[in-house]
C-alpha cells in the first residue's frame, strides 16, 4: 500500500512539474511564424505572427511562443493574409446541355480551383435565379468546404443565356427579394447580365428587389443595343454601395471607363458617390488597353475578381492569383492587391465578419510567395503584358483546417520510417 501511494505520489509530482507546461504548449492549434502579414483592415504590413485555437484567429503579434502551439508553420519569406473573397465567380456546375452558366458543364465546382490560389471565399455572379437557388444551394453551396456566396440573378430562370436572359416578365423584384431575405445565409445580392435592349426597366428591376432586400446590386452592362450611356447608370439608376462588374472591358459597342486612352470624367464621379469597381475579368472582359491608362489615372479597382467558368480559366484569365499578378504587373502595390481581393470584397458583400485577421475571426488564412523572374500576362484580346513577379499560394486554412499545402510546410520531414495512415 506504502508503495502505491509512493507511485501514486510520484505521478503526482511529475503533473504538476509538467501539467502547465504540457496546457501551455496547446493554447494554440497553429502558430504562422515569421512571415509578413498583410491584413488592410487592421493596417498590419509587416512581419508577425499568427496563432489560430481551432477555427479561429487567436492573436497576431510579434514573437509568439512557438511551444505555444501544437504546430508551427514556418513561413520566413512568404506573405501571410486573410483568405482571399473572389466576389465575380460561376459555381453552379452541372450536367444540363445548353444551360450556359446554370447548373451546366461551363461553371465550374468551386473546391478544386479555389483552395490552390488561396480564396476561401467565392461569391456566385448570378448563376441562378430564385427558381433555381434552392437547386443551387443543395447541389454546390451545402456540398462545398470552401465558402460559397451567391447574387441571385434578377432573372428567374438565372443565368441560361440567350433569350432566358431577354425575359422582362421573368424579372421579379419582389420574388427574388423574398428569395434573398429567406436565405440570408448564403445570398448577398443581386446581379443583373447581358440584357441587350435599349431600355433601363431591367436595372430598375433588380435595383427595386435590392432595395426589398436590403442588398447591393451588381451590374454586368453594356450590351444594348443602341448603347445605354454609362454615366446615367452610374449616376441616375445605381445607388451607393451597387457594384460595377467588368470595369476594365473593352468591347465593341459597349462604353468604357477609358476613351481613346484617356479616363472618362464620370468614372471617378461615379466612384465619389459611392459605386464600387469590380475586375470581373472574365473570358473577354478585360483588356490592357482600358486597364492601363486607368491605373495610370489613378483609377483602381475597388475589388479584385475573376468570373471564373471552363472558357476564362483556360484563357487569359487563369485564375485569381493570376489576376492579381497582372495588377502588380500593371504598378499597384502588393498591399493595394490584397486590400482588393480580402477586406474590400468583404465590405462590398457586406460581410465584414471576412477578410481580415482579427482576433476571433474565422481563420481564413492564404500564405503567399512573390516569385521572381519573367512572366507573360494576356488580356482578352491577346494582348501580352510583361511582369517580374507574381504570385504564387503556398498554404491555405479555411476555418483553421489545412486544405492546401503546396511544398508540405505543415508536415513534418520524411527520415525513412514508416507512417501509417488513418
Amino acid at each position: 500500500m506504502m508503495k502505491r501511494t509512493a507511485i501514486n505520489g510520484s505521478l503526482l509530482f511529475v503533473w504538476l512539474l509538467l501539467g502547465p507546461g504540457l496546457c501551455l504548449a496547446q493554447q494554440y492549434r497553429l502558430l504562422i511564424k515569421g512571415g509578413h502579414v498583410i491584413d488592410p483592415k487592421n493596417n498590419i504590413d509587416r512581419v508577425m505572427d499568427v496563432a489560430i485555437a481551432g477555427d479561429t484567429i487567436a492573436a497576431v503579434a510579434p514573437g509568439i511562443d512557438p511551444a505555444k502551439a501544437a504546430k508551427v508553420i514556418q513561413a520566413d519569406g512568404l506573405y501571410v493574409m486573410p483568405g482571399l473573397i473572389d466576389i465575380h465567380t460561376h459555381n453552379f456546375a452541372g450536367t444540363e446541355e445548353n444551360r450556359y452558366l446554370s447548373n451546366s458543364y461551363t461553371a465550374i465546382a468551386p473546391d478544386g480551383f479555389t483552395f490552390r490560389c488561396g480564396v476561401t471565399t467565392v461569391v456566385d455572379a448570378g448563376s441562378a435565379g430564385w427558381k433555381s437557388f434552392e437547386r443551387f444551394k443543395t447541389q454546390t453551396i451545402q456540398h462545398s468546404q470552401t465558402r460559397v456566396l451567391a447574387f441571385l440573378n434578377i432573372v428567374g430562370e438565372g443565368m441560361r443565356g440567350g433569350v432566358y436572359e431577354q425575359n422582362l416578365p421573368d424579372m421579379d423584384p419582389k420574388m427574388t427579394a423574398l428569395t434573398i431575405l429567406h436565405n440570408k445565409e448564403y445570398l448577398v445580392g443581386i446581379k443583373l447580365a447581358h440584357y441587350v435592349g435599349a431600355d433601363w426597366t431591367p436595372v430598375d428591376r433588380a435595383v427595386e428587389a435590392g432595395k426589398i432586400a436590403g442588398v447591393p446590386v451588381m451590374v454586368d452592362f453594356g450590351e444594348q443595343r443602341p448603347p445605354l450611356s454609362l454615366e446615367t447608370l452610374f449616376m441616375q439608376h445605381l445607388r451607393p454601395g451597387d457594384i460595377f462588374t467588368h470595369t476594365y472591358a473593352q468591347l465593341r459597342g459597349r462604353m468604357a471607363v477609358v476613351k481613346n486612352g484617356v479616363l472618362e470624367p464620370f468614372a471617378p464621379a461615379a466612384r465619389k458617390k459611392g459605386i464600387i469597381f469590380d475586375v470581373g475579368h472574365g473570358g473577354s472582359s478585360f483588356s490592357f488597353s482600358q486597364a492601363v491608362p486607368a491605373l495610370k489615372a489613378g483609377f483602381y479597382p475597388s475589388t479584385i475578381s475573376t468570373d471564373i467558368h471552363t472558357h476564362s480559366m483556360n484563357g487569359g484569365m487563369k485564375d485569381m492569383l493570376n489576376v492579381m499578378s497582372k495588377f502588380l504587373s500593371m504598378g499597384m502595390r502588393l498591399a493595394e492587391v490584397i486590400r482588393a481581393s480580402t477586406w474590400e470584397p468583404a465590405r462590398a458583400i457586406r460581410r465584414e465578419e471576412l477578410g481580415h485577421l482579427s482576433a476571433g475571426a474565422v481563420a481564413d488564412v492564404a500564405i503567399l510567395r512573390v516569385v521572381k523572374g519573367s512572366f507573360g500576362f494576356i488580356d482578352a484580346a491577346g494582348s501580352r503584358v510583361e511582369g517580374k513577379e507574381k504570385l504564387e499560394c503556398e498554404l491555405t486554412l479555411r476555418a483553421g483546417e489545412i486544405v492546401y499545402d503546396l511544398n508540405g510546410l505543415a508536415s513534418r520531414p520524411y527520415q525513412g520510417l514508416t507512417h501509417s495512415i488513418n
